[in-house]
């Protein structure tokens, strides 16, 4: 089996020729063409990467950290300390290919990207708070307006991102991922971020955060001229600039994220 290892471009925790060498051992053949499977080494960000940039099915290998602040890799099927026997396990067919669902983002009606996890749109270090309306249709149909830091639109894998602060606030505690609240296969989730203000139309509503339905489409404009980013469709780290002119649009994407699941059956493979 031929797989390519894939690291953090800037930062990476591990580096190739380590990685190559735990392939040796377990039995397969590091290749940049034409891979197999891809051996995605970081953390949530990076995992978040190339979640939405490859086709392959892709393992995602967290590496331990005993810093507050080192990488969580709450999407880590395993960690590096044990990478060589998982690869051996998907040596011996011992695993599963799970397509997760993606977002598509567009601006304007041009498509910048897609996302695996989430997207969201906040302020800059120019702007105070963000005045934006979020408009829903589709599964269901309401528009609201929002003060605060921005909003987060995310699929199921996203729930531990931004979609998951409420949950920390809440309990004021450290949290297993476990114990977040999880976005459904079929749902789409979306969070205002720190937000000072939110009213629903017609209702007395102040939502923080919620799902709708897969299906539905997700608009969001500033209604306030404003240093406003869009993250999560661009390596750029600062963003993709929005204007009060422009509409965002998130919706379901036709593309999927295949991830390897470990310890299951051959014939489970897809």
């Amino acid at each position: 089996m031929r797989a390519t290892v894939l690291l953090d471009r800037e930062r990476p925790k591990i580096s190739v020729g380590e990685v190559r060498d735990v392939l040796r051992g377990a039995g397969l053949k590091f290749s940049t063409e034409n891979p197999e499977i891809g051996v995605v080494i970081g953390g949530d960000g990076v995992f978040s990467y190339y979640g939405r940039m490859q086709n392959i099915p892709l393992l995602f290998v967290g590496v331990r950290s005993a810093q507050a602040t080192g990488s969580k890799a709450f999407l880590a099927e395993t960690y590096f300390d044990e990478l060589e026997n998982a690869l051996i396990g998907i040596r011996d067919g011992r695993y599963t290919v799970v397509r997760h669902k993606r977002l598509e983002v567009r601006k304007n009606g041009r498509k910048l990207g897609e996302v695996f996890t989430d997207v969201y749109l906040q302020r800059g270090i120019e702007s105070n708070g963000l005045r934006y309306r979020v408009e829903v249709s589709g599964g269901q149909s309401f528009g609201e307006s929002a003060i605060g830091d921005g909003v987060a639109i995310c699929t199921r894998a996203g729930s531990t991102g931004y979609y998951s602060y409420p949950d920390k606030i809440k309990t004021g505690d450290w949290l297993e991922s476990s114990r977040y609240t999880i976005i459904g296969d079929d749902e789409i989730g979306v969070c205002h971020i720190v937000p000072t203000f939110t009213s629903r139309d017609g209702s007395s509503l102040q939502p923080l955060r919620y799902t709708v339905p897969w299906e539905s489409r997700v608009t969001v404009r500033l209604v306030r001229e404003a240093d406003a980013r869009l993250y999560g469709v661009t390596e750029d780290r600062r963003g993709v600039r929005v204007e009060a002119k422009d509409l965002v649009t998130v919706m379901p994407s036709a593309g999927t994220t295949r991830l390897i699941k470990l310890g299951a059956h051959l014939e489970s493979k897809s």
